[in-house]
Formats: structure tokens, C-alpha cells, sequence
């Protein structure tokens, strides 16, 4: 029977090694959240006014490429829009404007008008200044109030998570453009 040469010192320096290279190529690791500078989370309401304007010279939601059967579909199925609207402290559009809502919906039911909203809130007044939200959720347009995940952020609202209520508010059913009224409850730290 062959004797090993290796002793116990030289095992637990190979096996170091061989953990050290193992971690090193590693993608991930565990951080706490002390390392990131996270304080305590909290949770934040936040309540503004989303204008969507779709008509006139000055659209701040366009239509953008839609499937042949989108015009002749009553719920509009296959349209899509890209959006860069006003968020505002108050109903009137010329009220103080807090933030942009900057992405896309589009219609994604053939039963009901109902989109598929990915979109962020992206703030330009107070404490939240160059902070973002991310929507991310159903839209049925004609409920009274709608629920949509809120699935990040960025800035002060870093991991962010929570839910936005929509409450349309005024809605011109000729040219399309609408008001929502919108309250945002969000934790983040």
C-alpha cells in the first residue's frame, strides 16, 4: 500500500487554493445591507395627476406600429403607444408639474380596453428630483380604479416595491386624451 506524501498542512493550503479560485469565478455574492448605505425602509405615498394627450399639435402619447386588425378591433387590440406625459400636483394640466411618465402601453385584451403598461415615473420637483418608479401591469381602462405592480426604481426609490391605484378622472372619449388621477404606495429605503 502506497503512503500519501501530502500531510495535513499541505491539504488545507491545496483546498484554500482551490476555494479561493472556485469564489473568484463566481458572478454573485451576498452583500448586507449596510454595505449599500440601506437605512431603514419605509413606506411612501405619493399622489399626482397623469395627463395623456393624444390630440392636437402637441401629443404627448403617439401610436406607434399596430396590427392589421387593430383599426377595425373595438377595443383597439394590437395598438401600441409610446408616452412621454406630465405628471402634475393637481387635476388642471397647467398646474405644477412634478415628474414625466416616460414608456409604453398597448392594448392587450380583445374583450375589454385593456393594456399592458410598462412605464416609468420619472420625478423632477422635490426630494425625489432625478428619481424613478417602474410600472409594470394590467390596465383596464374602464374599471374605476385600476391596481398596477410597482417593480422598481431607481435614485431614492432604489428596490423599490409596491402598487399604484389609477383613477381616470377625466377621459375625452372623441379625441382620446385623459386625466388619471394616480396614488402610489411604495416601500423603498
Amino acid at each position: 500500500m502506497a503512503k500519501s506524501t501530502l500531510n495535513p498542512l499541505s491539504t488545507v493550503f491545496f483546498l484554500s487554493l482551490l476555494i479561493g479560485r472556485i469564489n473568484s469565478q463566481s458572478f454573485s455574492r451576498n452583500l448586507s445591507q449596510k454595505q449599500l448605505g440601506l437605512k431603514k425602509e419605509k413606506l411612501s405615498h405619493l399622489h399626482f395627476y397623469f395627463h395623456d394627450i393624444v390630440s392636437g399639435k402637441n401629443p404627448t402619447a403617439v401610436r406607434v406600429p399596430s396590427a392589421a386588425m387593430t383599426d377595425s378591433s373595438p377595443t383597439g387590440f394590437g395598438a401600441v403607444v409610446m408616452m412621454d406625459d406630465p405628471l402634475t400636483l393637481k387635476p388642471e394640466l397647467g398646474s405644477k408639474q412634478v415628474g414625466r411618465a416616460q414608456g409604453i402601453y398597448a392594448s392587450a385584451a380583445l374583450d375589454e380596453v385593456g393594456f399592458l403598461m410598462v412605464l416609468n415615473f420619472a420625478f423632477t420637483e422635490g426630494k425625489y428630483n432625478g428619481s424613478t418608479l417602474s410600472v409594470l401591469g394590467r390596465n383596464t381602462v374602464l374599471s374605476p380604479v385600476r391596481e398596477m405592480p410597482v417593480v422598481g426604481g431607481s435614485g431614492l426609490f432604489r428596490f423599490a416595491r409596491g402598487y399604484a391605484h389609477a383613477k381616470t378622472v377625466w377621459l375625452n372619449f372623441t379625441t382620446g386624451d385623459a386625466t388619471v388621477e394616480y396614488n402610489v404606495y411604495v416601500f423603498h429605503y
